[in-house]
């Protein structure tokens, strides 16, 4: 669970964030990631290690941190939100500086392999741009998430492990020390926000296939985080209910201020025909009576479908994390 580590961070460093100083470096062992689970055995390794339980709580302490606020609230951005932001902004605009290009097949458009091409080249200095100066030498471990976080260039797809790559390369962040304990708000309202904008810019402009798609039985396509933290955002609510999420009214006038709206809308976008049929899971959720219920749900739907992941990771001595695959 982050804050937990970055409390122990900053007292062994005999600093606090109230300085506005990073953190004394503490010792790291670096290591790109590597392959660690190919067999059904190998999975309680994963659930065993401190890999899944700084992951799980990472996830948690999030959840948790934005229970009942609205993306539109107030909070610090910090300087290296903003370097994130920039990061991202980055590769926005080199999907408009790559356009898709004719081809026989409707669905992923070989321009997407041109455009990840560009990330695999430049990914290391951009993850170096992001890391204070003492802490550049993490950038070719970190830098694997974020490649690892946007699609499969391969197959031209995209699902939840790519999802959760790039929450994996957002608590590496907080490890280091890059972010903090105060940046809890603006990575899931900014950051991540802004890395669902660009993810889904990839899927319309590159007609991206989801990435171990379960159709109408999965709760969604291409995401997942976003409905469980958006979930906590609407608990406690004073007028919406699960049950308001499949109004379409609803969804446009309250999608700007909850991050569960905004994936209900994108569904609305790109999915045609009835929403109990193209969305099923969803549907069903609509019928539990608080969103508290929904939440803890979701955590539990999510905890079991990473437990079952293929995954990898890597062997840093405190950066231990998942790379994960389809």
């Amino acid at each position: 669970m982050f804050p937990v580590n970055m409390a122990e961070t900053e007292q062994s460093s005999g600093s606090s964030h109230e300085d506005g100083k990073p953190p004394n470096p503490v010792d790291f062992n670096f290591m790109v990631p590597k392959k660690e689970i190919s067999m059904v055995p190998d999975m309680g390794k994963w659930k065993r290690s401190q890999a899944y339980a700084d992951y799980i709580g990472f996830i948690l302490t999030l959840n948790e941190g934005v229970k009942g606020k609205k993306l539109t609230c107030e909070y610090q951005v910090s300087e290296t939100v903003e370097k994130l932001l920039a990061m991202l902004g980055t590769l926005d605009r080199w999907i408009d500086e790559t356009p898709p290009v004719d081809q026989p097949s409707r669905f992923g458009n070989k321009a997407y392999r041109t455009w990840y091409a560009k990330l695999d080249q430049e990914a290391e200095a951009l993850v170096t741009a992001v890391l204070p100066s003492e802490r550049h030498d993490a950038a070719p471990e970190i830098a694997v998430y974020l490649k690892e976080s946007v699609g499969n260039s391969t197959r031209i797809d995209y699902g939840t492990g790519h999802e959760a790559a790039f929450a994996a390369f957002l608590c590496c962040l907080c490890k280091v020390g890059a972010l903090r304990m105060e940046d809890q708000l603006a990575i899931i309202f900014k950051v991540f926000d802004k890395y669902l904008q660009v993810m889904r810019k990839l899927q319309k402009t590159y007609r991206m296939e989801p990435a171990g798609s379960q159709g109408v039985w999965g709760l969604d396509d291409f995401q997942f985080l976003p409905f469980i933290w958006g979930s906590s955002q609407l608990i406690d609510h004073p007028t919406l209910e699960p049950r308001h999420f499949v109004e379409e009214k609803v969804v446009n006038e309250y999608h700007q201020d909850y991050m569960f709206l905004e994936c209900i809308k994108f569904i609305n976008e790109m999915k045609t025909g009835p929403f109990a049929e193209h969305s099923n899971q969803l549907w069903n959720i609509s019928a539990v009576p608080s969103w508290s219920k929904v939440n803890q749900g979701l955590v539990r739907m999510y905890k079991a479908e990473r437990a079952e992941l293929q995954a990898t990771h890597s062997h840093s001595q405190h950066v231990t994390f998942i790379n994960v695959s389809f």
